[in-house]
């Protein structure tokens, strides 16, 4: 699935126009963005929630030549899917 055809489902479910609709898509992702980049939490009931945590410091591997390659600190998104999620069958 793509930020497309999540737009069409909100079209078809609320009969609102397809510009509206992406607007609203777009607004709910940019709202996610700005929230996670702050480093909060964004809990959705039933689906599941996004954290921010740290990333160490480590040493990789250059596929092609094999060569170590020194990797940074930083900061990675994490996503823990809800009960309702996991059930999935």
């Amino acid at each position: 699935m793509i930020k497309l055809d999540l737009i069409n489902e909100v079209v078809t479910k609320t009969g609102v126009t397809k510009t509206k609709a992406e607007m609203a898509v777009e607004t709910v992702f940019e709202s996610m963005k700005k929230s996670l980049a702050k480093g909060d939490r964004i809990e959705l009931r039933g689906f599941g929630v996004f954290t921010v945590r740290p990333r160490k410091t480590g040493i990789g591997r250059n596929p092609r030549t094999g060569a170590e390659v020194s990797i940074p600190p930083g900061k990675a998104v994490r996503f823990k899917p809800g009960k309702e999620l996991q059930s999935i069958e």
